[in-house]
Protein backbone atom coordinates (compact mmCIF):
# COMPACT_ATOMS: atom_id res chain seq x y z
CA UNK A 1 0.00 0.00 0.00
CA UNK A 2 1.46 3.14 -1.10
CA UNK A 3 0.54 6.87 0.53
CA UNK A 4 0.62 10.32 -1.47
CA UNK A 5 3.15 12.55 -0.52
CA UNK A 6 3.26 16.45 -1.40
CA UNK A 7 5.82 18.40 -1.00
CA UNK A 8 6.39 22.47 -1.58
CA UNK A 9 9.42 24.98 -2.00
CA UNK A 10 8.99 28.61 -2.89
CA UNK A 11 11.37 31.17 -3.76
CA UNK A 12 10.23 34.96 -3.22
CA UNK A 13 11.51 38.36 -4.49
CA UNK A 14 13.15 36.40 -7.81
CA UNK A 15 14.04 39.26 -9.98
CA UNK A 16 12.25 38.28 -13.32
CA UNK A 17 9.19 38.84 -14.49
CA UNK A 18 6.19 36.14 -13.30
CA UNK A 19 5.68 36.31 -17.48
CA UNK A 20 8.86 34.85 -18.36
CA UNK A 21 9.02 32.59 -15.61
CA UNK A 22 5.59 30.98 -16.13
CA UNK A 23 7.62 30.41 -19.88
CA UNK A 24 9.64 27.98 -18.09
CA UNK A 25 7.67 26.15 -15.79
CA UNK A 26 5.31 25.32 -18.44
CA UNK A 27 7.54 23.40 -19.71
CA UNK A 28 8.08 21.12 -16.46
CA UNK A 29 3.94 20.96 -15.23
CA UNK A 30 3.05 17.41 -14.92
CA UNK A 31 6.42 15.88 -15.77
CA UNK A 32 8.43 13.65 -13.81
CA UNK A 33 11.42 15.29 -11.56
CA UNK A 34 14.28 13.32 -13.28
CA UNK A 35 12.76 14.18 -17.05
CA UNK A 36 12.69 17.86 -15.21
CA UNK A 37 16.04 18.20 -14.20
CA UNK A 38 17.06 17.30 -17.59
CA UNK A 39 14.98 20.06 -19.33
CA UNK A 40 15.95 22.78 -16.90
CA UNK A 41 19.42 21.64 -17.55
CA UNK A 42 19.38 22.44 -21.30
CA UNK A 43 16.48 25.28 -21.09
CA UNK A 44 18.31 28.58 -22.25
CA UNK A 45 16.63 30.71 -19.40
CA UNK A 46 18.08 32.35 -16.48
CA UNK A 47 14.88 31.49 -14.25
CA UNK A 48 15.62 28.20 -15.68
CA UNK A 49 18.60 28.10 -13.30
CA UNK A 50 16.33 29.39 -9.85
CA UNK A 51 13.55 27.10 -11.32
CA UNK A 52 16.11 24.20 -10.73
CA UNK A 53 16.77 24.99 -7.67
CA UNK A 54 13.42 25.40 -6.57
CA UNK A 55 12.69 21.75 -7.65
CA UNK A 56 15.71 20.59 -5.57
CA UNK A 57 14.12 21.98 -2.35
CA UNK A 58 11.15 20.41 -3.58
CA UNK A 59 12.39 17.36 -3.78
CA UNK A 60 14.49 17.51 -0.32
CA UNK A 61 11.22 18.25 1.78
CA UNK A 62 9.37 15.16 0.07
CA UNK A 63 12.60 13.31 1.48
CA UNK A 64 12.88 15.02 4.30
CA UNK A 65 8.97 14.45 5.40
CA UNK A 66 8.45 10.63 4.49
CA UNK A 67 11.97 9.31 4.90
CA UNK A 68 12.15 6.61 2.31
CA UNK A 69 11.34 8.14 -1.09
CA UNK A 70 11.74 6.98 -4.72
CA UNK A 71 12.43 10.05 -6.02
CA UNK A 72 11.70 8.45 -9.74
CA UNK A 73 8.18 8.26 -8.46
CA UNK A 74 7.87 12.06 -7.90
CA UNK A 75 6.11 14.63 -10.34
CA UNK A 76 5.41 18.24 -10.48
CA UNK A 77 1.75 18.74 -9.44
CA UNK A 78 1.84 22.47 -9.54
CA UNK A 79 4.53 24.94 -10.89
CA UNK A 80 3.30 28.85 -10.55
CA UNK A 81 4.77 32.05 -10.76
CA UNK A 82 3.06 34.81 -9.07
CA UNK A 83 4.03 38.47 -8.75
CA UNK A 84 6.12 39.75 -6.01
CA UNK A 85 6.43 43.80 -5.00
CA UNK A 86 7.67 45.32 -7.99
CA UNK A 87 10.78 48.30 -7.96
CA UNK A 88 10.15 51.43 -9.38
CA UNK A 89 12.89 53.13 -10.77
CA UNK A 90 13.00 56.37 -13.23
CA UNK A 91 14.50 57.34 -16.47
CA UNK A 92 15.51 61.03 -17.16
CA UNK A 93 13.94 61.76 -20.56
CA UNK A 94 14.03 65.46 -22.63
CA UNK A 95 12.37 68.41 -21.35
CA UNK A 96 12.79 67.34 -18.09
CA UNK A 97 10.37 64.54 -18.32
CA UNK A 98 10.87 61.26 -16.45
CA UNK A 99 9.76 57.81 -17.74
CA UNK A 100 9.12 55.21 -14.97
CA UNK A 101 10.80 52.29 -15.44
CA UNK A 102 9.08 49.15 -13.07
CA UNK A 103 11.68 46.09 -12.54
CA UNK A 104 9.21 43.29 -11.44
CA UNK A 105 9.89 40.47 -9.26
CA UNK A 106 8.01 37.04 -8.74
CA UNK A 107 7.55 34.32 -6.09
CA UNK A 108 7.84 30.54 -7.61
CA UNK A 109 6.12 27.87 -6.53
CA UNK A 110 6.65 24.02 -6.80
CA UNK A 111 4.95 21.36 -5.57
CA UNK A 112 5.74 17.76 -6.18
CA UNK A 113 3.76 15.05 -5.53
CA UNK A 114 4.73 11.24 -5.37
CA UNK A 115 4.14 7.41 -3.99
CA UNK A 116 5.70 6.73 -0.87
CA UNK A 117 5.58 3.33 0.43
CA UNK A 118 3.85 2.26 3.81
CA UNK A 119 5.83 -0.33 5.91
CA UNK A 120 3.17 -2.69 7.14
CA UNK A 121 3.74 -3.66 11.22
CA UNK A 122 4.82 -6.47 11.55
CA UNK A 123 2.62 -9.35 12.69
CA UNK A 124 2.92 -10.27 16.12
CA UNK A 125 5.23 -13.41 16.49
CA UNK A 126 2.69 -16.67 17.42
CA UNK A 127 3.99 -18.10 20.50
CA UNK A 128 3.46 -22.06 20.37
CA UNK A 129 1.15 -22.78 23.11
CA UNK A 130 2.69 -24.70 25.58
CA UNK A 131 0.77 -28.12 25.95
CA UNK A 132 1.18 -31.04 28.50
CA UNK A 133 2.61 -33.71 27.51
CA UNK A 134 0.13 -36.31 26.16
CA UNK A 135 0.32 -39.67 28.14
CA UNK A 136 0.16 -42.51 26.39
CA UNK A 137 -2.61 -45.22 27.34
CA UNK A 138 -0.61 -48.28 28.64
Amino acid sequence: METKVEAKAIAKYVRVTPRKANQVLQLIRGKRVDLVTEILDFTPKHVAKVIGKVLKSAVANAVAMEGKINIEHLHVKEAVAGAGPSLKRFLPRAQGRATPIIKRTSHITIIVEGEAPVEEAAAPARRARHRAPVKEAT
